[in-house]
């Protein structure tokens, strides 16, 4: 599935193809449901607070205040939620295990984090900014919907009233009003997507974990990256050596033994030998080099992988042309051997790859994170990879996830 990451990428792209898109519809649901969550906590925190007062003596009633700034935490559990439909980045939790299981350690350990104030002042902030994401909707959908219409409801007899003086009421005045009306729909997307769009920043901004990067040494020394290239040598003599090689011997008895014999079993067997040698050989080819990425280029060749992944993968590569093929091919293994990281050690659920022009490559998964250059995940291998043109490799793996491998290679496409 192609799309924008973000509701401001989406906006950058093409207008007609905005327009016609879900964020739209994204952003109005955004914007729409928000105050309605806004309003459930809001209810929820004047019964604690009443709770709480009236049962202030006893040891239930300090729980109950105490619930009032906790509540905050599963607001911003819905909140986080709720940013997937502006922001399809990870969206981790910025709060800490507590040190015990219980409902005590749990009030005692999200008490003391700063997190937790922090959401309950992004929660009071939605509460003060509800009336804003109900007004400013209703006014520019509604105004430029019946201002689109007003051809139909000067037809049916209506009148349309601007101020206390102003009012169309003839046919002949309802065109460029009309056409006012279409222009101002697709400015209230736009709109309605920017708003949207801010307070996804300041959701993020406030209830999101930070991303915490390392640095991964692509500085390769001269005898790593020779040894590297000579293992990958002596693995493609042995692989030729003992599997196709033998293969195409066996093959050639088998020939000889079927022109003495006559027999056509033996001729049967030959053609299943220069099938398997052949599939050997394609499979080895494939390793060195894909076909479909010579063919088809980096796009083609990343969907495939993405394909062949038993982890389901989504994949948005916007690249107005075709890299240099050095960095093509680097870009691939890139992509190749961080999906297999993902298939091997994260245990995610899913996966996104993105790559832009510049060239930049960025993996996420959702998985348990924790990822090191020194845990034999390959990232070394693929930091030598990249260094051959000067790129940079930033991991961001936390414990818990999720896990988002960036790869800057400098290209002109």
């Amino acid at each position: 599935m192609n799309g924008a990451a973000t509701v401001w990428r989406a906006m950058a792209g093409n207008p007609l193809r905005f327009v016609f898109s879900s964020w739209p519809w994204r952003s109005l649901a955004y914007v729409v449901t928000g105050p309605v969550a806004a309003a459930v906590w809001l209810v929820l925190v004047e019964v604690l607070l009443a709770g709480g007062v009236l049962l202030t003596p006893l040891v239930i009633g300090l729980g109950l205040l105490a619930g009032v700034p906790l509540s905050a935490v599963g607001f911003a559990a819905v909140e986080r939620r709720r940013l997937r439909l502006m922001d399809r980045r990870p969206a981790p939790s910025p709060h800490r295990d507590p040190p015990r299981p219980g409902l005590r350690p749990w009030m005692s350990c999200r008490l003391r984090e700063a997190a937790t104030w922090r959401e309950f002042g992004y929660a009071l902030l939605a509460v003060a900014l509800a009336a804003v994401d109900v007004v400013v909707p209703f006014v520019l959908v509604v105004g430029s919907t019946v201002a689109g219409s007003s051809p139909w409801l000067i037809a049916k007899g209506d009148q349309i009233q601007f101020g206390p003086e102003a009012t169309v009421d003839q046919q002949r005045e309802t065109w460029p009003l009309m056409l006012g009306g279409l222009l101002g729909l697709v400015l209230t997307l736009y709109a309605l997507a920017a708003l949207a769009g801010a307070r996804a920043a300041l959701a993020r901004t406030l209830l999101v974990r930070p991303v915490e990067e390392e640095l991964v040494e692509v500085r390769a020394s001269r005898a790593r990256m020779a040894d590297a290239f000579e293992a990958e040598r002596r693995r493609i003599e042995r692989d030729l050596h003992d599997g196709a090689q033998q293969r195409l011997t066996g093959l050639i008895m088998t020939l000889g033994l079927a022109r003495l014999d006559r027999s056509t079993e033996l001729i049967d067997k030959a053609r299943e030998e220069a099938r398997a040698a052949l599939e050997e050989l394609r499979d080895l080819v494939r390793g060195i080099h894909p076909s479909i990425l010579t063919d088809r280029g980096l796009a083609a060749a990343v969907e495939a992988l993405a394909e062949r992944s038993p982890v389901p993968v989504e994949v948005d590569v916007a690249l107005p042309e075709r890299p240099p093929e050095g960095i093509e091919s680097a870009a691939y293994f890139v992509v190749a051997e961080a999906l297999a990281n993902v298939a091997k050690h994260s245990r995610a659920r899913h996966a996104r790859i993105v790559i832009r022009p510049g060239l930049s490559i960025e993996v996420h998964d959702d998985g348990r994170g924790g990822a090191r250059v020194a845990d034999g995940t390959g990232l070394q291998g693929l930091a030598d990879r990249v260094a051959v043109h000067d790129g940079t490799v930033r991991l961001s793996s936390p414990p818990g996830g999720p896990t988002i491998l960036r790869v800057e290679i400098p290209c002109e496409s």
